[in-house]
């Protein structure tokens, strides 16, 4: 049987300093997430079902890095018994910046870990349907032969709650994207098209958000962090084609409160949601835009073009080289929700709080920047 293993009191802190504020805010921006139960009424088979109680037994699968750690302390603090699902490789509970130690001292003491790998599904079917969850939020599924164990273990689930990904629509010359666009069957991202096809054939409640780029503290894609580390480094920032490429960033910090938004939400049943940030942004006018942040000069940005160059495995730009944004009206309209962060804002608590004490994922590579610049310079003799 598994087994849950109650956290008490874990102290393993990052090695940077921690200032006096807290997390139940993020770091000054006030959360007004509310959540609404209402007791069973007749609705037709297959609508949300909720109980009169506000306290949910959540299971998070996944939840140690980014997304899921501002969800599972929101979930915490909301009242919920929230467990993760995890292999164990990383801490379950570590002190974030801009955590009180009150708050960390508070959420490390009633955070559950359920050790497995979600892969085993035998696993996953004996140690869910032992333990019983009224809602999952799977923020690490990739593929749907994930999922479907789950939703065996779990016949009395009230709400599988899904992270998806924007990039499941079918390239278009019409933009915004909706989320009745058709969707790209090839794409990368087919693995969680496939799971929200896979939710919608069950007789379950559902909800699923597709995010475009995420962007905050804890970030483990280069998203931010490949600009941050050129300006410091006082470098110019290499931007493939023109740059007034249309691009959009959601701050992680707003898709936790998305996902607080739709837990026992009527509304959410069934559906899908875009959720990002209100601004869309040209590739130049984030690199100006990350430079702000960060209290660097005005950046100098080389454009180029990427057929002329072979950059072999490497990623030489952290985004694709196209229009990409979505409508974000859904998701303000019938949840309420709305992201507090504007871009320039939520780019300065990102540096403020990560990059800027010294915090990255991933070391600065500029290899594929000096063969841009190498040939710009021949080119400009």
């Amino acid at each position: 049987m598994a087994r849950l293993a109650l956290l008490q009191q874990q102290h393993n802190h990052p090695s940077f300093s921690i200032p006096p504020s807290s997390l139940s805010d993020f770091n000054g921006t006030r959360l007004n997430s509310k959540l609404q139960f209402k007791k069973r009424i007749s609705q037709p088979k297959g609508a949300l079902h909720v109980s009169a109680s506000s306290e949910k037994k959540i299971l998070i699968m996944g939840g140690t890095r980014f997304i899921g750690i501002f969800l599972s302390r929101l979930l915490v603090k909301e009242g919920h018994k929230v467990t993760l699902f995890t292999r164990g490789k990383a801490p379950i509970a570590q002190q974030l910046p801009g955590e009180s130690e009150e708050d960390f001292n508070d959420y490390s003491s009633k955070i559950l870990h359920l050790k497995g790998d979600r892969k085993d599904f035998d696993f996953v079917k004996s140690s869910l349907s032992a333990e019983g969850f009224d809602v999952v939020y799977d923020i690490n599924g990739r593929e749907a032969d994930e999922v479907a164990p789950i939703l065996d273990a779990l016949p009395n689930l009230e709400q599988y709650i899904y992270c998806s990904s924007a990039g499941v629509y079918l390239k278009s010359d019409l933009l915004p994207h909706f989320e009745a666009d058709a969707v790209d069957p090839k794409s990368r991202h087919k693995g969680k098209l496939e799971t929200e096809s896979l939710l919608a054939s069950r007789d379950i409640n559902w909800t699923s958000l597709r995010p475009v780029y995420i962007y905050g503290p804890l970030n483990y894609n280069p998203v931010e962090e490949w600009f941050f580390h050129r300006l410091k480094a006082g470098r110019p920032i290499p931007v493939p084609n023109s740059g007034v490429q249309i691009t959009q960033l959601g701050h992680v910090k707003d898709l936790a409160t998305a996902f607080i938004q739709v837990l026992g939400n009527e509304k959410a049943s069934k559906q899908v949601f875009n959720i990002s940030g209100e601004k869309y942004v040209t590739f130049d006018g984030l690199a100006r835009a990350c430079a702000k942040a960060g209290g660097f000069p005005e950046p100098e940005i080389v454009h180029y073009n990427p057929k002329e160059f072979d950059f072999g495995k490497k990623k030489a730009f952290p985004f694709r080289d196209q229009h990409f944004f979505a409508s974000i009206e859904k998701a303000k309209s019938v949840l309420g929700w709305k992201p507090e962060f504007g871009l320039v804002e939520g780019l300065t608590d990102s540096y403020n709080l990560d990059f800027g004490r010294g915090t990255f994922r991933k070391e600065a590579d500029f290899s594929t920047d000096d063969i841009i610049l190498g040939k710009s310079l021949v080119l400009q003799s």
